[in-house]
Protein backbone atom coordinates (compact mmCIF):
# COMPACT_ATOMS: atom_id res chain seq x y z
CA UNK A 1 0.00 0.00 0.00
CA UNK A 2 2.86 2.28 0.72
CA UNK A 3 5.51 1.63 -2.09
CA UNK A 4 3.60 -0.43 -5.02
CA UNK A 5 0.06 0.72 -4.93
CA UNK A 6 0.82 1.66 -8.42
CA UNK A 7 1.21 -2.48 -9.17
CA UNK A 8 -2.33 -2.46 -7.60
CA UNK A 9 -3.91 0.05 -9.99
CA UNK A 10 -2.12 -1.62 -12.97
CA UNK A 11 -3.05 -4.97 -12.47
CA UNK A 12 -6.90 -4.68 -11.38
CA UNK A 13 -7.79 -0.74 -12.87
CA UNK A 14 -8.62 -0.21 -16.68
CA UNK A 15 -7.28 -0.89 -19.50
CA UNK A 16 -6.33 -4.25 -17.97
CA UNK A 17 -9.09 -4.82 -15.35
CA UNK A 18 -12.48 -3.58 -14.50
CA UNK A 19 -14.38 -2.10 -11.13
CA UNK A 20 -15.61 -5.16 -10.57
CA UNK A 21 -12.55 -7.42 -10.04
CA UNK A 22 -10.83 -8.38 -6.75
CA UNK A 23 -7.01 -8.94 -6.86
CA UNK A 24 -5.12 -11.65 -4.76
CA UNK A 25 -1.74 -10.98 -4.44
CA UNK A 26 0.25 -14.46 -2.94
CA UNK A 27 3.05 -13.89 -0.66
CA UNK A 28 5.00 -16.04 0.90
CA UNK A 29 3.72 -16.64 4.39
CA UNK A 30 5.24 -15.43 7.98
CA UNK A 31 3.14 -18.84 9.15
CA UNK A 32 5.65 -21.44 7.38
CA UNK A 33 2.27 -23.53 8.02
CA UNK A 34 0.56 -22.07 5.41
CA UNK A 35 -0.20 -22.86 2.08
CA UNK A 36 0.54 -19.19 0.84
CA UNK A 37 0.29 -15.57 2.04
CA UNK A 38 -2.25 -13.48 0.10
CA UNK A 39 -3.15 -9.84 -0.29
CA UNK A 40 -6.71 -8.72 -1.58
CA UNK A 41 -6.85 -5.61 -3.78
CA UNK A 42 -9.53 -3.64 -5.29
CA UNK A 43 -10.26 -1.05 -7.91
CA UNK A 44 -9.66 1.71 -4.97
CA UNK A 45 -7.58 0.24 -2.44
CA UNK A 46 -7.04 -3.26 0.21
CA UNK A 47 -9.28 -5.92 1.58
CA UNK A 48 -8.51 -7.37 5.28
CA UNK A 49 -10.33 -10.96 3.93
CA UNK A 50 -12.15 -11.79 0.82
CA UNK A 51 -14.37 -14.58 1.15
CA UNK A 52 -15.01 -15.33 -2.40
CA UNK A 53 -11.69 -14.56 -3.05
CA UNK A 54 -10.04 -17.03 -1.60
CA UNK A 55 -12.58 -19.81 -2.65
CA UNK A 56 -10.94 -18.47 -5.92
CA UNK A 57 -7.40 -18.60 -4.74
CA UNK A 58 -7.29 -22.24 -3.41
CA UNK A 59 -9.58 -23.12 -6.87
CA UNK A 60 -6.44 -21.34 -8.78
CA UNK A 61 -3.77 -22.83 -6.28
CA UNK A 62 -4.93 -26.86 -7.36
CA UNK A 63 -5.63 -25.93 -10.67
CA UNK A 64 -1.37 -24.86 -10.73
CA UNK A 65 -1.10 -28.01 -9.20
CA UNK A 66 0.42 -26.08 -6.37
CA UNK A 67 -2.21 -27.98 -3.50
CA UNK A 68 -4.23 -31.18 -3.92
CA UNK A 69 -7.71 -31.73 -2.02
CA UNK A 70 -7.40 -31.77 1.54
CA UNK A 71 -7.22 -28.84 4.23
CA UNK A 72 -5.21 -25.90 3.76
CA UNK A 73 -4.37 -22.92 5.74
CA UNK A 74 -3.94 -19.24 4.17
CA UNK A 75 -2.53 -16.13 5.70
CA UNK A 76 -4.46 -13.14 5.14
CA UNK A 77 -3.57 -9.56 6.48
CA UNK A 78 -6.71 -9.89 9.01
CA UNK A 79 -5.59 -13.41 10.43
CA UNK A 80 -5.42 -17.63 9.17
CA UNK A 81 -8.22 -18.81 7.28
CA UNK A 82 -8.75 -22.22 6.71
CA UNK A 83 -10.11 -24.00 3.60
CA UNK A 84 -11.20 -27.36 2.71
CA UNK A 85 -10.61 -28.41 -1.10
CA UNK A 86 -12.90 -31.48 -1.95
CA UNK A 87 -11.92 -33.41 -4.68
CA UNK A 88 -15.21 -32.66 -6.89
CA UNK A 89 -13.70 -28.96 -6.54
CA UNK A 90 -16.24 -27.22 -3.45
CA UNK A 91 -14.02 -25.33 -1.61
CA UNK A 92 -15.06 -24.53 2.14
CA UNK A 93 -13.25 -21.92 4.17
CA UNK A 94 -13.48 -21.11 7.76
CA UNK A 95 -13.25 -17.23 8.36
CA UNK A 96 -11.88 -15.01 10.68
CA UNK A 97 -13.69 -14.52 13.50
CA UNK A 98 -16.88 -12.00 13.37
CA UNK A 99 -18.81 -10.91 15.31
CA UNK A 100 -22.20 -8.04 15.56
CA UNK A 101 -20.80 -4.59 16.60
CA UNK A 102 -24.29 -2.65 17.04
CA UNK A 103 -27.52 -3.27 16.28
CA UNK A 104 -30.52 -1.28 14.97
CA UNK A 105 -28.03 1.67 14.04
CA UNK A 106 -30.31 4.45 12.50
CA UNK A 107 -28.89 6.46 9.99
CA UNK A 108 -30.54 9.29 8.24
CA UNK A 109 -29.83 8.95 3.86
CA UNK A 110 -30.74 12.34 2.52
CA UNK A 111 -33.80 10.95 -0.51
CA UNK A 112 -34.56 7.96 1.72
CA UNK A 113 -35.28 8.97 5.31
CA UNK A 114 -34.06 7.24 8.39
CA UNK A 115 -32.75 3.95 7.62
CA UNK A 116 -31.95 0.98 10.15
CA UNK A 117 -29.13 -1.58 10.31
CA UNK A 118 -26.43 -3.30 12.17
CA UNK A 119 -23.01 -2.70 11.94
CA UNK A 120 -20.42 -6.49 11.64
CA UNK A 121 -17.17 -7.48 11.44
CA UNK A 122 -16.94 -10.44 8.77
CA UNK A 123 -13.51 -9.85 7.60
CA UNK A 124 -14.74 -6.33 6.77
CA UNK A 125 -16.41 -3.65 8.13
CA UNK A 126 -20.34 -3.97 6.96
CA UNK A 127 -23.56 -2.00 7.88
CA UNK A 128 -26.12 -4.47 6.80
CA UNK A 129 -30.16 -3.51 6.27
CA UNK A 130 -33.25 -4.92 4.89
CA UNK A 131 -33.04 -3.86 0.99
CA UNK A 132 -35.64 -1.10 0.05
CA UNK A 133 -39.27 -1.66 -2.27
CA UNK A 134 -36.66 -2.78 -5.46
CA UNK A 135 -35.78 -6.26 -6.11
CA UNK A 136 -32.33 -7.41 -5.81
CA UNK A 137 -31.65 -8.75 -9.53
CA UNK A 138 -28.79 -7.60 -11.54
CA UNK A 139 -31.32 -5.74 -13.66
CA UNK A 140 -31.74 -3.01 -10.85
CA UNK A 141 -28.18 -3.18 -9.86
CA UNK A 142 -27.84 0.86 -10.92
CA UNK A 143 -30.94 1.69 -8.63
CA UNK A 144 -29.47 -0.85 -5.28
CA UNK A 145 -26.17 0.87 -6.07
CA UNK A 146 -27.38 4.28 -6.16
CA UNK A 147 -28.99 3.17 -2.34
CA UNK A 148 -26.11 1.45 -0.96
CA UNK A 149 -24.00 4.49 -1.80
CA UNK A 150 -26.13 7.05 -0.40
CA UNK A 151 -26.46 5.05 2.55
CA UNK A 152 -22.53 4.77 3.19
CA UNK A 153 -21.73 8.65 2.48
CA UNK A 154 -24.54 8.88 5.22
CA UNK A 155 -22.85 6.69 7.41
CA UNK A 156 -19.34 8.73 6.70
CA UNK A 157 -20.99 11.94 7.47
CA UNK A 158 -22.78 11.12 10.81
CA UNK A 159 -19.56 9.35 12.14
CA UNK A 160 -20.61 5.76 12.44
CA UNK A 161 -18.26 3.40 12.40
CA UNK A 162 -16.78 -0.06 12.88
CA UNK A 163 -14.34 -0.82 16.10
CA UNK A 164 -12.05 2.15 17.07
CA UNK A 165 -13.40 4.40 14.79
CA UNK A 166 -12.92 1.75 11.40
CA UNK A 167 -14.32 2.84 8.44
CA UNK A 168 -17.62 0.72 7.38
CA UNK A 169 -16.67 0.50 3.82
CA UNK A 170 -19.17 -2.31 2.71
CA UNK A 171 -23.06 -2.02 2.48
CA UNK A 172 -25.42 -5.27 2.64
CA UNK A 173 -28.76 -5.01 1.56
CA UNK A 174 -31.19 -7.99 2.18
CA UNK A 175 -34.25 -9.69 1.01
CA UNK A 176 -36.13 -13.01 1.38
CA UNK A 177 -35.83 -15.21 -1.28
CA UNK A 178 -37.78 -18.19 -2.71
CA UNK A 179 -34.73 -20.65 -3.56
CA UNK A 180 -32.60 -19.33 -0.27
CA UNK A 181 -32.61 -18.25 3.07
CA UNK A 182 -31.79 -15.28 1.71
CA UNK A 183 -30.60 -12.84 -1.26
CA UNK A 184 -28.10 -10.08 -1.00
CA UNK A 185 -26.74 -7.36 -2.44
CA UNK A 186 -23.27 -6.04 -1.47
CA UNK A 187 -21.59 -2.87 -2.49
CA UNK A 188 -17.64 -2.78 -1.98
CA UNK A 189 -15.15 0.30 -1.62
CA UNK A 190 -14.87 2.07 -4.96
CA UNK A 191 -19.17 1.86 -5.67
CA UNK A 192 -18.43 -1.89 -7.50
CA UNK A 193 -20.96 -4.24 -6.68
CA UNK A 194 -20.17 -8.14 -5.55
CA UNK A 195 -21.74 -10.33 -7.95
CA UNK A 196 -21.10 -13.47 -5.75
CA UNK A 197 -22.88 -14.04 -2.19
CA UNK A 198 -19.83 -12.44 -0.52
CA UNK A 199 -17.77 -14.74 1.64
CA UNK A 200 -16.79 -12.25 4.62
CA UNK A 201 -20.92 -10.40 4.44
CA UNK A 202 -22.15 -13.68 4.74
CA UNK A 203 -19.96 -14.18 7.42
CA UNK A 204 -21.38 -10.90 8.99
CA UNK A 205 -24.83 -11.63 8.11
CA UNK A 206 -24.25 -14.96 10.15
CA UNK A 207 -23.25 -13.38 13.51
CA UNK A 208 -26.05 -10.90 13.32
CA UNK A 209 -28.43 -13.57 13.03
CA UNK A 210 -26.66 -15.40 15.74
CA UNK A 211 -26.56 -12.69 18.19
CA UNK A 212 -30.24 -12.48 17.30
CA UNK A 213 -30.71 -16.50 18.30
CA UNK A 214 -32.30 -16.39 14.87
CA UNK A 215 -29.42 -19.27 13.80
CA UNK A 216 -27.99 -21.82 16.04
CA UNK A 217 -24.49 -23.34 15.29
CA UNK A 218 -23.78 -25.55 13.01
CA UNK A 219 -27.18 -24.78 11.32
CA UNK A 220 -27.08 -24.12 7.85
CA UNK A 221 -27.93 -20.79 5.95
CA UNK A 222 -28.18 -20.63 2.44
CA UNK A 223 -27.19 -17.11 1.17
CA UNK A 224 -28.21 -16.22 -2.25
CA UNK A 225 -26.57 -13.38 -4.62
CA UNK A 226 -27.42 -10.92 -6.64
CA UNK A 227 -27.04 -12.93 -9.66
CA UNK A 228 -28.91 -16.27 -8.51
CA UNK A 229 -25.61 -18.13 -7.61
CA UNK A 230 -25.37 -19.43 -3.77
CA UNK A 231 -23.11 -19.98 -0.81
CA UNK A 232 -24.07 -22.63 2.25
CA UNK A 233 -22.59 -21.06 5.70
CA UNK A 234 -22.89 -22.34 9.28
CA UNK A 235 -21.01 -21.39 12.50
CA UNK A 236 -19.18 -22.30 15.18
CA UNK A 237 -18.90 -20.53 18.47
CA UNK A 238 -15.54 -19.38 19.52
CA UNK A 239 -14.59 -20.10 23.13
CA UNK A 240 -17.63 -20.40 24.37
CA UNK A 241 -18.54 -16.72 23.08
CA UNK A 242 -22.21 -16.45 21.82
CA UNK A 243 -20.76 -12.92 20.34
CA UNK A 244 -18.32 -13.87 18.39
CA UNK A 245 -18.16 -16.70 15.83
CA UNK A 246 -16.49 -18.50 13.32
CA UNK A 247 -18.20 -18.73 9.89
CA UNK A 248 -17.67 -21.48 7.15
CA UNK A 249 -18.09 -20.41 3.90
CA UNK A 250 -19.02 -23.37 1.10
CA UNK A 251 -18.74 -22.63 -2.41
CA UNK A 252 -16.97 -23.27 -5.87
CA UNK A 253 -15.09 -21.28 -8.48
CA UNK A 254 -13.25 -21.82 -11.59
CA UNK A 255 -10.57 -20.68 -13.33
CA UNK A 256 -11.64 -18.47 -16.45
CA UNK A 257 -8.11 -17.45 -18.42
CA UNK A 258 -4.41 -16.88 -18.11
CA UNK A 259 -2.49 -14.14 -19.26
CA UNK A 260 0.51 -12.38 -19.00
CA UNK A 261 0.34 -8.63 -18.23
CA UNK A 262 2.64 -5.79 -20.13
CA UNK A 263 3.89 -2.59 -18.63
CA UNK A 264 4.92 -0.52 -20.93
CA UNK A 265 6.49 2.77 -19.08
CA UNK A 266 5.52 4.78 -22.05
CA UNK A 267 1.99 4.20 -21.70
CA UNK A 268 0.18 6.81 -20.06
CA UNK A 269 -1.80 4.48 -18.69
CA UNK A 270 0.73 2.07 -17.53
CA UNK A 271 -0.17 2.22 -14.05
CA UNK A 272 -4.19 1.90 -14.76
CA UNK A 273 -7.11 4.43 -15.05
CA UNK A 274 -7.20 5.76 -11.41
CA UNK A 275 -10.23 5.47 -10.03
Amino acid sequence: MQEHDAFRSAVVNEPRGADVLVGAMLVSPEDRGCATGVIFFNNVGYLGMCGHGTIGVIATLAHLGRIQPGQHRIETPVGVVSAVLRPDGQVTIENVVSYRYRSAVEVHVPGFGAVRGDVAWGGNWFFLVDAPAVELTNANCVKLTEYAWALRCALERQDITGAEGAEIDHVELSAPSPDADSRNFVLCPGRAYDRSPCGTGTSAKLACLAAEGRLLPGQVWRQEGVLGTAFEAWYRIENGSSDRIIPSIAGRAHVTARGQLILDPHDPFCYGIRV
